[in-house]
């Protein structure tokens, strides 16, 4: 089996696959990831607690865009899973995805990945890739799988963090779905502007891209990510894909092995 880690800054989204299928899902607060023994011994507590042995996890493969916990990942990883391969996602490795970044080496390995699994999953379009998580990314992938660039914004709790932290009146609330426009509590008011400037936000830059980049030829637009699900109803989403990164990770670790193969034979 392998085991495929997200490594964000807000969480640590973990999953099993074998083969292709993923087999379980598992979560973890990045800051509180301690030493390689606490996150060993919860890795190995998630094993345990869905009867999987050590034994059975032939590699671990990961994209971070955490460097700080990637020593602590990886030693985590050689200490209690000593007989699995070990992959990170990152500069240098073969995707099958073009960079058309000013600097490529700045685009973030989750981006990548999920730009990874949206040309698996829907190959020979062009896709939008809309990732709620701390931070919320639209990245545009070409149907010759050209990785075009795309937008970086505050997430929806990150952006609630900021008014809480930032203001001497304004606290935090739940992250909902309103079903008015109109707040009339101060709460209500918090939530409406950051689901609606999100949505907002969403839309203007997706009709963008559709215009500026594709002009007019067919679009797939993916949501995952965290909160992606909040805004199932709203049609900005042609379909809401939660392990999209997870599923970019195993490819990408999949591509690398048999590549390898390739260039031993």
């Amino acid at each position: 089996m392998l085991m495929c880690l997200d490594v964000g800054n807000t969480h640590i989204v973990g999953g099993l696959f074998d083969d292709q299928q993923l087999k379980l899902r598992f979560r973890y607060a990045t800051p509180q990831i301690g030493t390689a023994d606490q996150f060993g011994l919860f890795l190995r507590g998630v094993l345990q607690t869905n009867n999987i042995t050590v034994e059975q996890i032939s590699a671990v493969a990961l994209c971070s865009v955490v460097p700080g916990c990637n020593y602590t990942i990886r030693h985590a990883i050689m200490q209690y899973f000593p007989k699995a391969e070990y992959f990170i996602l990152q500069a240098g490795v073969k995707t099958g995805i073009n960079i058309k970044y000013k600097n490529p080496a700045e685009v973030g390995a989750d981006l990548i990945a999920g730009a990874i699994g949206a040309a698996d999953a829907f190959s020979g379009k062009n896709a939008v890739i809309v990732d709620l998580g701390t931070a919320t990314t639209l990245v545009a992938v070409s149907k010759k799988n050209d990785f075009l660039g795309g937008v970086i914004m505050p997430g929806m709790r990150l952006a609630m963090e900021s008014l809480r932290s930032n203001t001497a009146k304004l606290m935090e609330v739940d992250i909902e779905v309103p079903d008015t426009y109109l707040g009339q509590s101060t709460r209500e008011c918090i939530q409406r502007g950051l689901y609606f400037g999100h949505l907002g936000a969403m839309r203007e830059i997706v009709a963008g891209y559709r215009e500026e980049l594709f002009k007019g030829e067919e679009v797939i637009v993916i949501g995952t990510g965290g909160f992606a699900t909040l805004f199932r109803e709203e049609g900005i989403f042609d379909v809401i894909l939660p392990d999209l990164v997870l599923q970019g990770v195993r490819i990408a670790y999949e591509n690398s092995k048999a590549a390898a193969a390739k260039g031993a034979a």
